[in-house]
C-alpha cells in the first residue's frame, strides 16, 4: 500500500487552499476588480480619501496599541511574579488566569454598561461618598467608551503574553543571572538587562499576537456602541456587499496590515539570538515568600483576576437583578431572566446550534491537525515546510476577514453559492471555526510526533504492519492525550467565536449562542438582561464542558502512561 504522505498532503493542500486560500484571495478582488471586470486601485484609494474611513484605521489603531500596552503591563509583571515566587494561593489563582480567554470580551461589555452607565453602580458609589451630584451622572462609557473597548480587550487577552512569557521565564539558564549579580546588576537592572532580553522571542511573538487579535476585534466595540472602528465599519457595509465596493477595500487594507505584521514579526524574531538563555544544567526553584512579601504578590494577583473577572461578574449580577437602578449593587434578585431567557425562541436552538457546529469544527481540525502534522513530522515529503507555514497563517488572519471571504466564494452566482449563509450557515461556520482554531491542534500534534520516539513505528513495520495500520493502530493511539489537549483548547475558543457567527449566522434558525446574544442586546426592554442571563448560560456551558474535556483528556493520558 502507498505510504500516507502519498495522498495526505495533496488532501490537506486541497482542502487548505478551497477553504483558506481561495476566500483570501476573493476578499482582496472585489477591491482591485470594478463592476466591468477590469483592474482597479480606485476603490483602495478612495477608502484612504474618506475621513470616516480614516478615522476608523486612527481608532483602530489606537485601540490595539492601547492594548498591547496594557497587557504588557498586566501580563508581565504577573508572568515574573508566579514564575520566580511561592506565596499564598499561588496554586489556586494561577489555575484562574486562562478563565478571560474562554469568555468573550464582548458579553463582559454588557455588565460594564451597567457599571458605567449614567444611572451605573460607579455614579452610585460616588453619590455616596458625596463626590458626585445624583441630579447629574456622568455617562463615563459615552465620554469614555474608546477606553473602555481597550481596557475590556485588554483584559480578554493578557493571559496569551502571561502563558508564553512564563513558558520562556521557566526555560531560562539561571545561571545568567546568577552572573549579572557577581558584576553587580540587581533588581529592575537585572531585569531590564537581562532577564527580559532572554524572553525577547516569546515577549515579541505574544505581543504581536495581542495587537492583532485587537486590532480587528468586533465584538466589544460592537456592544459598547463604537462604531467608529474599522471592524465596525466592514460589519455595518456587510449589509450592501453587492452594492458597495469600499467595503471590499476596508477588508483588503485590515487583511494586508494583519498579516505584513504577522510576517514582519516572524522575521524579527529569526534575528533575536537568545541562545545563551536555553536552560542549563541548573533548575530554577522558585523562592518561597513568607509574611508581608507574600501576602502582597497575593494581593497584587487577586487584583489583577478581579478586575479581569469583573465584567463578567456583573453580567452575572446584571441577569440576577431584579433591580438594578443607580444603586451599588442590585437591591433585589431574581432568576426569572435565566428562566425566561431558556424560554426564549432564539435561546435552546442557539445552544443546541453552536454545540453542533463546534464539535464538528473540533472534529475537522483533530484530523486536519494530526494530518499536517504527520506530514510535517514524520514525512519527507516536498512542500511539507511550505505546509506548515500556511497551517499557522490563520493565527494572522481575523475572523473578520475570513468571514468576509466566505461571503464573497458563496453569494450568488458564485462556485460555492449551495453553501450560501442565507439560506443555511452550516458549512461554512464549521469551517471558519476550524480555519481559525487549527494552529492549535496542529502545534499540539506535532508537539506529540515529536516527543514519540520513531523506533516504536519501526518496531510494529518490522512486525509487518503496514504504513497505514501503524499510522492508525500506533502512532494515532499515543499521540492521541496531545491532541485532545489542543481540541479542547479550539473547542473552548470556538464555542464563543464572535465574528464569523455574526457575519455568516444571518437566519434566527441557525443562530449560534454569540450571535443570539448580539441579537438578544438588540431587543428593547428586556434584552439585554435576557442577553446578560444567556451569557451565563454560555459561560456554565463551556465550563462545564471544559471540565469534562479534561478530565477525558487526564484519563487518557494516564491510561497511555501505564502501558
Amino acid at each position: 500500500m502507498r505510504n500516507p504522505s502519498s495522498w495526505l498532503l495533496p488532501a490537506v493542500a486541497l482542502i487548505f487552499g478551497v477553504f483558506f486560500l481561495w476566500p483570501l484571495m476573493e476578499s482582496m478582488r472585489g477591491a482591485f476588480v470594478d463592476q466591468q471586470g477590469r483592474l482597479t486601485l480606485a476603490y483602495v484609494i478612495a477608502v484612504f480619501q474618506n475621513p470616516t474611513y480614516l478615522e476608523g484605521f486612527r481608532n483602530t489603531l489606537g485601540v490595539a496599541i492601547g492594548a498591547t500596552v496594557l497587557c504588557a503591563l498586566v501580563g508581565i509583571p504577573l508572568s515574573l511574579v508566579f514564575a520566580r515566587w511561592e506565596f499564598p494561593g499561588r496554586r489556586w489563582l494561577s489555575a484562574l488566569i486562562p478563565l478571560p480567554l474562554f469568555v468573550p470580551p464582548f458579553v463582559g461589555a454588557l455588565g460594564v454598561q451597567r457599571l458605567l452607565g449614567p444611572n451605573g453602580a460607579l455614579n452610585a458609589a460616588l453619590a455616596s461618598m458625596g463626590l458626585s451630584d445624583p441630579s447629574a451622572p456622568v455617562d463615563w462609557l459615552r465620554d469614555g467608551r474608546y477606553f473602555a473597548v481597550i481596557t475590556l480587550t485588554a483584559l480578554h487577552l493578557y493571559p496569551v503574553l502571561y502563558f508564553n512569557l512564563s513558558a520562556s521565564l521557566a526555560g531560562q539558564n539561571p545561571e545568567l543571572e546568577r552572573a549579572a549579580e557577581t558584576l553587580g546588576a540587581h533588581g529592575l537592572r537585572k531585569l531590564w538587562r537581562v532577564t527580559l532580553p532572554l524572553t525577547a522571542p516569546s515577549l515579541f511573538a505574544s505581543l504581536t499576537i495581542i495587537f492583532i487579535w485587537s486590532l480587528t476585534e468586533l465584538g466589544v466595540p460592537l456592544l459598547c456602541d463604537y462604531d467608529r472602528v474599522t471592524s465596525v465599519q466592514i460589519f455595518v457595509g456587510l449589509k450592501d456587499i453587492g452594492q458597495n465596493p469600499f467595503v471590499y477595500g476596508l477588508v483588503t487594507i485590515a487583511l494586508l496590515a494583519t498579516v505584513g505584521l504577522y510576517a514582519l514579526s516572524r522575521l524579527l524574531l529569526r534575528r533575536l539570538d537568545v541562545t545563551a538563555g536555553v536552560k542549563g544544567a541548573a533548575r530554577r526553584e522558585r523562592r518561597h515568600l513568607r509574611g508581608l512579601s507574600g501576602w502582597v504578590c497575593t494581593g497584587f494577583a487577586l487584583l489583577v483576576l478581579v478586575t479581569a473577572a469583573l465584567p463578567n461578574l456583573a453580567v452575572v449580577l446584571l441577569a440576577s437583578s431584579r433591580d438594578w437602578h443607580a444603586t451599588v449593587l442590585p437591591t433585589a434578585f431574581t432568576l426569572d431572566h435565566y428562566r425566561n431567557a431558556l424560554g426564549h425562541a432564539w435561546v435552546v436552538p442557539s445552544i443546541a446550534q453552536s454545540l453542533r457546529y463546534v464539535s464538528l469544527a473540533t472534529a475537522l481540525d483533530l484530523v486536519l491537525g494530526f494530518a499536517i502534522a504527520w506530514v510535517v513530522v514524520r514525512s519527507n515529503a516536498p512542500g511539507r515546510k511550505l505546509l506548515d507555514i500556511l497551517a499557522m497563517l490563520p493565527l494572522s488572519v481575523p475572523g473578520l476577514v475570513m468571514a468576509f471571504g466566505y461571503l464573497a466564494i458563496s453569494r450568488e452566482g458564485r462556485p460555492l453559492d449551495m453553501f450560501n449563509p442565507a439560506r443555511d450557515p452550516t458549512v461554512l461556520l464549521v469551517v471558519a471555526y476550524a480555519m481559525r482554531r487549527l494552529p492549535f491542534v496542529l502545534r499540539s500534534a506535532e508537539a506529540g510526533l515529536l516527543q514519540m520516539s520513531r523506533s516504536v513505528e519501526d518496531a510494529a513495520q518490522s512486525l509487518g504492519a503496514p504504513p497505514p495500520r501503524t499510522l492508525w493502530r500506533v502512532t494515532l493511539p499515543l499521540v492521541l492525550p496531545h491532541l485532545l489537549a489542543g481540541g479542547l483548547f479550539a473547542f473552548a475558543l470556538s464555542m464563543l467565536e464572535v465574528s464569523d457567527s455574526l457575519i455568516l449566522a444571518q437566519q434566527e434558525a441557525h443562530f449560534p449562542i454569540t450571535k443570539a446574544i448580539y441579537e438578544l442586546s438588540q431587543l428593547i426592554g428586556e434584552g439585554r438582561l435576557l442577553a446578560g442571563a444567556l451569557g451565563v448560560w454560555a459561560m456554565l456551558l463551556l465550563a462545564t464542558a471544559v471540565w469534562v474535556a479534561r478530565r477525558l483528556v487526564s484519563d487518557r493520558a494516564s491510561g497511555y502512561s501505564e502501558v
